[in-house]
């Protein structure tokens, strides 16, 4: 049995990693696959002294590297003096971190982790997706790292409840599916955590905003509208949302529901609520749903719904319509009219016996603004749009667009943004005017 699978399951492995200032990055891919014997050695080793009994974190760390000093003092297997660090750190963090993805999670360059199988790691890095030249020994030596994450959350994952998702200490979100329903090894999605939102101000720097809008969006929060964001999946939602939330009054209550926590909002009244799943007796499930149901008893001034994908959509909808103006969330969709219908697909999910025209009724009557993220062949996230929902004419949802990406590249619209070759246009107004946001100056421009 390996040391991993032998270590006390109530370890907190993220907790007693090095700190990233202080660590070498691990050995990894072709690199590392010359000191498999003195690895497996060590492991061996370790897992002699270290044994089964349950130590607190702080001597159980203490045992690793006392015992891994020893070994590597001794080892004739390590042939150059250079390799006993990147070794060191190696063994560290699969004993008591995360293996091979340990230094990936330390890395703040990087957004995304994806494991496909033990042979394919993909990480994501200012927008763009590439290969990492590291791959695991085996799929158990992925599946030990998979049972470490899953246990620090206090989740399970096994053949009998294949995927699971969780949220790891540190914040990130994390997806797995184990075989047979993937086909080709056990699979890892890792969203990470960022500590600090990102600000207007940095969103109008790279291009993603332009200031009218930003200024636009702030007044749109302050005078309590309510705002659906949406786009695809990696197109920066939550980015965004939190964007927004920080221009929220910090003398109001406000209430967070979300699947895994990931919002990062700085105010006083806080009070965020995380969904729980399934025990493994299929009891205890706690939906978004319930949580939206429940936050209304909670006395809130807003609600932030990280994302709406089912039947929460009507509490959400009527939450919006019975006097919490000012709510805030996401959803998926490729353009406003897409997220508008998803909103009524949403809504029928519940069972809920309502004609479509009075589902539009409250969806035309609840969602002020629809601002719209994408993100491009480059990588680069932007908002496309920002659209009002007018109101309701007949049995359709009337919408107009306010601020749009301009294709044209003629006089003033033609910004160059830094840091980035070509040439990209910011998000400008149309003209038309906002009925319900009556901030608009008489040239058109918010």
């Amino acid at each position: 049995m390996s040391l991993a699978a032998r270590l006390p399951v109530d370890v907190s492995p993220i907790d007693r990693i090095a700190s990233p200032s202080t660590r070498v990055p691990a050995l990894s891919g072709s690199s590392l696959a010359g000191y498999q014997p003195v690895l497996e050695q060590l492991r061996e080793r370790l897992a002699g002294q270290v044994g089964t009994s349950a130590m607190p974190d702080g001597k159980l760390r203490l045992a690793v590297e006392a015992e891994l000093g020893r070994v590597l003092a001794t080892s004739d297997l390590v042939e150059r003096p250079d390799d006993v660090e990147p070794i060191r750190s190696a063994v560290l963090d699969e004993v008591l971190g995360f293996g091979l993805l340990q230094d990936l999670l330390d890395d703040p360059e990087i957004s995304e982790i994806m494991v496909n199988g033990p042979n394919h790691v993909f990480v994501e890095s200012h927008g763009i997706v590439h290969r990492s030249p590291r791959v695991f020994e085996s799929e158990e030596q992925l599946l030990a790292v998979i049972s470490r994450m899953v246990r620090t959350a206090g989740r399970r994952v096994d053949h009998g409840s294949p995927m699971v998702d969780a949220r790891l200490p540190d914040g990130s979100r994390m997806n797995v599916v184990l075989p047979p329903l993937a086909v080709d090894g056990p699979t890892v999605t890792i969203r990470k955590f960022t500590a600090h939102g990102v600000g207007a101000a940095q969103l109008v720097t790279s291009g993603s905003l332009s200031d009218d809008a930003a200024r636009f969006l702030r007044d749109a929060v302050e005078m309590r509208l309510n705002i659906l964001v949406s786009g695809g999946t990696g197109t920066g939602k939550t980015t965004l949302l939190n964007m927004l939330s920080s221009f929220i009054d910090p003398a109001q209550r406000v209430i967070t529901v979300e699947d895994a926590v990931e919002l990062t909002l700085d105010l006083p009244n806080l009070i965020r609520l995380e969904t729980r799943p399934a025990s493994i007796e299929g009891s205890g499930q706690i939906t978004i749903r319930d949580l939206v149901r429940n936050a209304l008893r909670m006395r809130p001034d807003r609600i932030v719904v990280g994302e709406v994908r089912g039947a929460e959509a009507l509490d959400m909808l009527q939450a919006m319509n019975t006097g919490h103006a000012g709510s805030l969330s996401t959803l998926h969709a490729n353009s406003p009219r897409d997220a508008l219908n998803r909103l009524e697909t949403m809504v029928l999910f519940g069972g809920i016996d309502l004609p479509l025209r009075a589902i539009r009724d409250q969806v035309a009557s609840a969602i002020d603004l629809i601002v719209q993220v994408v993100r491009d062949g480059s990588g680069h996230r932007y908002v496309s749009s920002i659209t009002e929902v007018v109101g309701q004419e007949g049995d359709i949802v009337t919408t107009a667009e306010l601020f749009a990406r301009s294709p044209r590249l003629v006089g003033d619209e033609v910004t160059p943004i830094p840091g980035r070759t070509g040439i990209e246009v910011p998000l400008t107004a149309t003209g038309v005017p906002c009925t319900t946001l009556r901030i608009l100056r008489t040239d058109g421009e918010a």
